[in-house]
């Protein structure tokens, strides 16, 4: 009756040493480090740059305890902050403005462990310690750059249909094209009729509005004025679809720094949150942050002859020119028209070109640029067109193709490739190289080491403290079965953490907080079962029936409590966010584990203890039942 199969054995004892495996990692704690990035975005660092560092760290006396190398970053671990903070200041001066030096915090886990994929948890900003950004969106960029397009597409547009105007400027965010003839100025309502969407409506002499711009039309002297402004329709879509795409560039930068589970989301229409636990050094942060790149496409120059480009490294390059180098530092001259830029390129990736079996890039230009694309390729077939890298006020050109024939319905492909993973940097950049507006950091918060060191301390504190006296409470009104529930709440304690970390969550202060009310609502499971036992025993059933019953009756309570609150839990997790979906998966799977702990955990060792005798006279129960067995 009380006897549990040597399988169910098995799976609890399986799912012991996954608890240990997976909770043991959490135990080895964090040691400062430094995190060496390479400036340039999809730069690599050669394992000789970490020879060089370590040479010098050797020679001032400072040794790691471990150092990581990767293609894009190297991470060196020490044993105190003031190690970090000295090794960062020679890195600095050894590697100077190429590469960046950041501080940071890495686990000390060990790789036998890391092997198995048992990783510590990821802790969130409250208890790792790090930095908190709050930028904001400039919202005057994102309509002047908008205009800036809008104006450069109607001037092209303009000289395709050969309509005349003579002047045309931005003034005061309102686009002004002046004619000589009315006619000229209907056909230009009808050309921005085509950039927007919807129904026009016109009246001579005053406002007319379109879903995306809004126009206004006067003479004076002869001279016929078109304004047109951008309705508040199209400035919402503009904003949102900026706000998109620097989500997107943000999250590639922040992974440059190796942040675990940084939190990066959008607040409102026009600001965005960057949290990024472990990272120090605010100033570098701020630094990556900003290192967004801008891309251009312009023309090569046609002329590129040693004499002119001798010229121009003396500073007196051709008008309408400008100097620019590759990345192995070759010189050029290239047009300072710019033809198209990153905003414009709606997705990029890597892949071969099926006759050559190079790598290539694909683009996917939208339908203004698009069409600004097949013109140009049209114009300038044979000739060398560069994409150019924006980044911290220097410009490198990526690549420099030629144009072999006219490219039209928006797709690219860039060859030149040296191997599939320059193919897929270069991807990387022009997909979410560049920012679609400027923004500034409107709020800064650092949260210290050692302010999250003492918030785990509160927390741990408050878990252990809850934990003693629930023990202390369960093992005096139930004796052997408290002891025993006790044993069953340690039980979940373990899994719980074990599951954290296998899943690599990011624990909160909140989730603290609902691990600690995790173990409140799990011994009521207990609770039910042990009360179920001493009913049976007090209706007359033998000591080893009233076991088996006060388990089954009480399994029905326990599932439908657990339900419900699984039900409250999940809709925390799916509707809340932050510290609210934080403490909603902490709570989720606490319920999962308090469950199977509650009833096969405690069965397991109550089955040990009882279920291999025949004759019981009592159970330790908090009242001593004897009962004779015939």
């Amino acid at each position: 009756m009380n006897q549990f199969s040597s399988w169910k054995y098995v799976v609890i004892a399986l799912t012991i040493i996954f608890g240990v495996t997976y909770t043991i990692p959490n135990f080895f704690g964090e040691s400062p480090a430094i995190q060496i990035m390479p400036a340039k975005s999809g730069g690599k660092v050669e394992i000789t740059t970490l020879q060089v560092i370590e040479n010098e760290l050797k020679i001032a006396g400072i040794d790691p305890v471990g150092a990581i190398a990767e293609k894009d970053n190297i991470k060196l671990k020490f044993q105190t902050a003031e190690e970090q903070i000295a090794a960062k200041s020679i890195s600095e001066n050894v590697l100077g403005s190429d590469f960046v030096v950041a501080l940071n915090l890495i686990s000390n886990s060990p790789q036998w462990l890391s092997s198995l994929g048992a990783l510590p948890m990821y802790l969130g900003l409250d208890l790792r310690g790090g930095v908190h950004f709050l930028m904001e969106l400039d919202l005057s960029k994102v309509s002047e750059r908008k205009n800036d397009g809008l104006l450069s597409d109607l001037r092209r547009a303009m000289r395709e249909d050969k309509i005349q105007y003579y002047d045309s400027q931005i003034n005061g965010g309102v686009i002004q094209v002046k004619f000589k003839q009315e006619d000229d100025l209907d056909k230009v309502k009808d050309i921005v009729r085509g950039m927007g969407t919807g129904r026009s409506i016109f009246g001579a002499g005053s406002a007319k509005e379109t879903e995306a711009f809004s126009f206004l039309e006067t003479e004076n002297n002869g001279e016929f004025i078109l304004q047109i402004r951008q309705s508040q329709y199209a400035d919402e879509d503009t904003v949102s679809f900026a706000l998109k795409q620097n989500l997107e560039t943000l999250h590639n930068r922040v992974n440059e720094l190796g942040v675990a589970e940084p939190i990066i989301q959008q607040q409102g229409k026009d600001r965005i949150v960057i949290q990024l636990p472990g990272v120090q050094d605010t100033a570098k942060a701020k630094e990556i942050l900003g290192r967004t790149a801008i891309l251009e496409m312009k023309m090569l120059s046609d002329d590129q002859s040693p004499e002119l480009i001798e010229r121009a490294e003396n500073g007196q390059a051709p008008p309408g020119t400008q100097l620019y180098r590759d990345r192995d530092g070759a010189p050029m001259l290239i047009k300072k028209e710019i033809i198209l830029t990153g905003e414009k390129i709606i997705n990029a990736g890597p892949g071969v070109d099926q006759m050559t079996g190079q790598s290539i890039v694909s683009i996917t230009l939208d339908g203004s640029g698009a069409n600004i694309f097949k013109q140009i390729t049209r114009e300038n077939v044979g000739k060398r067109m560069a994409l150019i890298l924006v980044e911290k006020n220097s410009a490198e050109v990526i690549t420099s193709p030629v144009i072999k024939s006219e490219i039209g319905g928006g797709r690219v492909q860039i060859t030149g490739m040296e191997n599939a993973q320059e193919a897929t940097d270069i991807a990387l950049l022009l997909r979410a190289g560049s920012l679609a507006a400027p923004m500034e950091i409107v709020e800064e918060r650092t949260v210290g080491p050692s302010m999250g060191k003492e918030n785990i301390a509160r927390g741990v504190n408050s878990t252990i403290w809850g934990f003693v006296a629930i023990m202390i409470l369960m093992s005096l009104y139930y004796m052997t079965f408290g002891l025993v529930s006790v044993v069953a709440l340690s039980a979940n304690l373990l899994f719980l953490v074990a599951l954290l970390s296998a899943i690599q969550a990011t624990l909160t202060l909140p989730g603290l907080a609902a691990i600690a009310l995790t173990l409140g609502m799990a011994i009521d499971a207990n609770v039910l079962i042990n009360e179920r036992i001493r009913d049976e025993i007090r209706n007359g059933n033998t000591p080893q029936a009233s076991i088996h019953m006060g388990y089954e009756k009480a399994w029905g309570t326990i599932l439908d409590s657990n339900i419900t609150t699984l039900i409250a839990g999940l809709a925390l997790f799916m509707f809340g966010s932050g510290p609210i979906k934080g403490f909603a998966v902490v709570h989720v799977l606490g319920i999962l584990t308090s469950m199977y702990s509650a009833i096969w955990v405690s069965r397991s060792i109550i089955n040990y203890i009882y279920g291999r005798k025949r004759k019981i006279e009592s159970l330790s129960i908090g009242e001593i039942y004897k009962i004779e067995n015939n």
